[in-house]
């Protein structure tokens, strides 16, 4: 299997993409399907599925989504496989889940509206119940 050469922080995101590629080969593979079909089900060129795999290509949260639907699985899973996702974070999955499936905005627009969204979480908590 190819290694992704990295360094630093980039070295975590590196390890990151592995082992989700490493999860959706084994999704794939659980499900019994061969990746030609698996990258046809989700829309994706089989080139491009093989490098995710391989911890080549970080894919979008678009592509993410459209390869849960076809693994039958949560696209929380692989939110959080790819680091988009906080597994520990407390804003709810639905709304993290409908803005990380946006195929109309930007990825930076995903992040802001996502940060924003948590801040406003995090100042409900505070305020204490009247």
């Amino acid at each position: 299997m190819a290694r992704i050469k990295t360094s630093g922080l980039s070295e975590q995101l590196g390890s990151q993409l592995e082992s989700l590629g490493e999860f959706i080969a084994g999704q794939r593979r659980s499900a019994r399907l061969s990746l030609r079909q698996l990258a046809e089900q989700a829309g994706v060129s089989n080139p491009y599925l093989s490098q995710i795999e391989r911890g080549l290509r970080k894919p979008s949260a678009e592509v993410l989504q459209q390869l849960a639907t076809a693994l039958r699985i949560s696209a929380e899973q692989l939110y959080v496989r790819a680091g988009i996702l906080d597994p520990q974070a407390h804003p709810s999955p639905s709304v993290e889940a409908a803005v990380l499936a946006d195929g109309v905005i930007t990825e930076r627009q995903k992040r802001v509206l996502l940060d924003v969204y948590a801040a406003f979480v995090r100042e409900n908590e505070s305020v204490p119940a009247s």
